[in-house]
């Protein structure tokens, strides 16, 4: 039996792990789009986010302008056991508190050169997450502390080739960081009646690393008439290779620990690909007050088919866990009302498809289809500056699933997550 590797496995398979769009997206990239639940934001002009949705909408600005995000995260995701290997116990199991509270920024800024072409800058994530489980957690050994973070520096340009048709095209540096921990839990139990005394806290598991990556985005933008815009955006694949080191504290033991390191310290990688992302939008204004958007936003999650880890002690990756994500959509639809000369009214929905398969989830990949209900505000403050704020509440449908380790322990569980997001900007004009 080599724990060692199912540790290994199970803790990089987390990378997936509750977060609040399919998988381990982020679509947190405005309030003002939160508003909407993101509805429309490849095809409207409203502030400098456009860098992140669709920079072609830069060609909307005559003047330079500058908007700085806040988002505040606050994750409900739990699990239950709903039974549990001889060695353990489901009530064991139960965990509601295994995400914690996220604070994510954002800050963009667009610079017309001329009445052709705009120039963009931004910095934003669109991948992440961060789940905590405790130390003696009785399946420690599929679940501990797991955190990745990535941010996305994006530089864009916009031609405007006529009046009603612009293109841009920018490039991507990522920067990823990830930091996997994962215990011995109940195992011990299991291990201590073979005369292994070994506590249920000892690290089997700790996994660091980061790394820059490189990609690019395109975009179009179609002003139909004065009242109908339409809008698309890509965004390329991002190869990831996590270099950082590797460790646990098990003994080694032949036939129970075969990579038991007591605390040794060795290189590690991990490759990971950030999926292409496209979007659809389309903006049509009824009048005076109102405003109609839609959007279908595509991730191309089929390419993240298994995650395989490598120690240069071994020419075989350490693990190789089959994941099989398929291609996921996101539908939303929102609307805004102009309520007066300062204060403009927004409100969506939206919804989000799961990529995992059904027949390979996780406790590390508790994944669902999602509800997102939102709804937000625009406050013009002067003719140069103005705030949004935005709401929404995040649905995920219960789930319940079976898992087994390598001692042949069957773990059952049943996962909900949800999620209420609070955002707000300021936009400044010069």
């Amino acid at each position: 039996m080599n724990v060692n590797k199912i540790l290994l496995a199970a803790g990089l398979s987390t990378l997936s792990l509750n977060t609040l769009a399919a998988a381990f997206q982020l679509s947190e990239h405005s309030a003002s789009g939160l508003g909407r639940a993101f509805a429309g934001d490849a095809a409207i002009a409203e502030n400098a986010s456009v860098v992140a949705r669709n920079p072609a909408l830069m060609s909307q600005f005559s003047e330079s302008q500058l908007s700085v995000v806040g988002t505040y995260i606050v994750p409900d995701v739990s699990l239950t056991g709903e039974s549990a290997p001889a060695y353990s116990n489901a009530a064991a199991l139960n965990d509601d508190s295994i995400a914690p509270e996220a604070f994510v920024p954002a800050t963009y800024y667009v610079m017309p050169l001329d009445d052709k072409f705009a120039l963009g800058f931004g910095l934003f994530s669109n991948f992440g997450l961060a789940t905590d489980f405790a130390e003696d957690y009785a399946a420690g050994q599929l679940a501990g502390k797991t955190e990745i973070i990535t941010v996305n520096f994006n530089t864009s340009v916009s031609y405007k080739i006529n009046e009603q048709l612009t293109v841009a095209g920018g490039l991507n540096v990522v920067y990823a960081d990830a930091t996997i921990t994962r215990h011995l839990g109940d195992l011990s139990n299991a291990l201590a009646t073979q005369g292994l005394a070994i506590p249920s806290s000892t690290t089997g598991l700790d996994l660091e690393g980061d790394d820059y990556g490189f990609g690019y985005n395109l975009g179009v933008a179609y002003d139909f008439d004065e009242n109908s815009r339409f809008g698309f955006h890509y965004r390329s694949k991002v190869d990831i290779t996590f270099d950082g080191t590797y460790s646990n504290q098990l003994p080694l033991i032949p036939g129970v620990f075969d990579n038991g390191q007591s605390g040794a310290v060795q290189p590690g990688t991990v490759d990971l690909e950030l999926p292409a992302i496209a979007e659809f939008s389309a903006s049509h204004q009824l009048g005076d007050k109102w405003g109609v958007h839609y959007s279908v936003l595509w991730t191309n999650w089929s390419s993240f088919e298994r995650l395989e880890a490598y120690v240069p002690s071994q020419d075989e990756p350490v693990f190789e866990k089959e994941e099989n994500f398929s291609n996921s959509f996101r539908y939303a639809i929102g609307a805004d009302y102009q309520l007066n000369a300062k204060v403009k009214l927004r409100a969506g929905i939206a919804y989000d498809e799961t990529p995992t398969d059904s027949q390979l989830l996780s406790i590390s990949i508790p994944d669902t289809n999602r509800l997102w209900i939102s709804a937000g505000a625009n406050y013009l403050l002067d003719d140069s500056s103005s705030i949004d704020l935005g709401v929404s509440i995040i649905r995920g449908q219960d789930r319940t699933f079976t898992e087994k380790d390598d001692a042949g322990g069957e773990w059952e569980f049943n996962s909900e997550g949800h999620a209420f997001i609070v955002s707000a900007q300021y936009n400044y004009a010069f």
